[in-house]
């Protein structure tokens, strides 16, 4: 039976990708001013940073019940098997939307085939599990398969990322244990992390240089077969420091592998200019 791919736009991942991989892309909305646009499709990333850089505060807006109405009915007319991996559910009330409207078509179309997972991930974390799902369809793996892969990758998706300005993060509501945080000193960097999928301040760490050989000493600590997976690296409209963490990571482990990519309108509206995340499997108990 055919599998039809759904994911969100805050995998992070570009607009081609869905393209290329006939994976249907489920596009969060973000708001500028009073005008409402549909994430890579009415609106791509440079944009939200030059308007933010502008001063302006976007807002964020989860994906549309009727959307999924739509997509899930097409699905259950076409009698393909569906999976939908969403955004984590810490994070945005997708997930939950996408629940709620596949039990409401479901009641209409009882024949409809649809598993949704709650990543627990966010950005390219989120982005290398439907990366790893689109591969897996594409050399006929079995759903159970893939939703078995995809729920190992869920428990160890590893997020390391720093912003350049908590106050986007707090703002937004989408940063857990903040007060401690907020208000730092010249050139403290914030490192954190996710758990559970939600955003959770690790470390601050005084400059640059030291903020970046944390993340790699973390990295050593906490991945595994570094050398053979895939290992993700966004950033917030700042690629020459993303070519210099991949460099460094190449040379400490061997990796060969990466995806690397502009951080979406939707996560850069909360995380802003300036933010460099790192994704990779860990080795932690389930």
């Amino acid at each position: 039976m055919t599998i039809k791919l759904y994911a969100d736009s805050a995998s992070d991942l570009p607009i081609a990708f869905f393209e290329e991989n006939g994976v249907q892309l489920v596009p969060l909305q973000v708001h500028i001013d009073k005008e409402e646009y549909k994430d890579l499709l009415t609106i791509q990333p440079k944009q939200v940073y030059e308007e933010i850089r502008a001063g302006k505060m976007p807002k964020t807006s989860q994906a549309s019940p009727q959307l999924f109405e739509e997509l899930f009915i097409d699905l259950a007319k076409s009698g393909e098997s569906g999976l939908y991996i969403a955004l984590s559910s810490e994070l945005s009330g997708t997930y939950q939307t996408a629940v709620m409207m596949y039990e409401q078509v479901k009641e209409d179309y009882p024949n409809l085939d649809l598993t949704i997972i709650d990543s627990k991930c966010v950005s390219l974390g989120f982005g290398l599990l439907v990366l790893a799902a689109a591969e897996q369809i594409k050399l006929g793996a079995s759903k159970e398969a893939i939703i078995q892969d995809l729920e190992f990758r869920c428990a160890h998706m590893e997020h390391l990322f720093t912003v350049e300005d908590l106050d986007f993060l707090a703002k937004g509501g989408r940063l857990s244990k903040a007060s401690a945080f907020l208000g730092g000193l010249l050139n403290i960097k914030p490192l954190l992390h996710v758990e559970d999928g939600k955003l959770v301040p690790l470390e601050k760490i005084r400059g640059k240089k030291k903020l970046i050989k944390r993340m790699l000493d973390l990295m050593d600590e906490r991945g595994v077969d570094l050398e053979n997976q895939t290992v993700g690296i966004s950033h917030g409209d700042d690629i020459e420091t993303a070519l210099e963490l991949k460099k460094m990571i190449e040379e400490r482990f061997g990796t060969k592998n990466f995806y690397i990519n502009l951080i979406g309108s939707v996560v850069a509206s909360h995380a802003g200019p300036g933010t460099l995340a790192l994704f990779f499997l860990n080795d932690k108990q389930s």
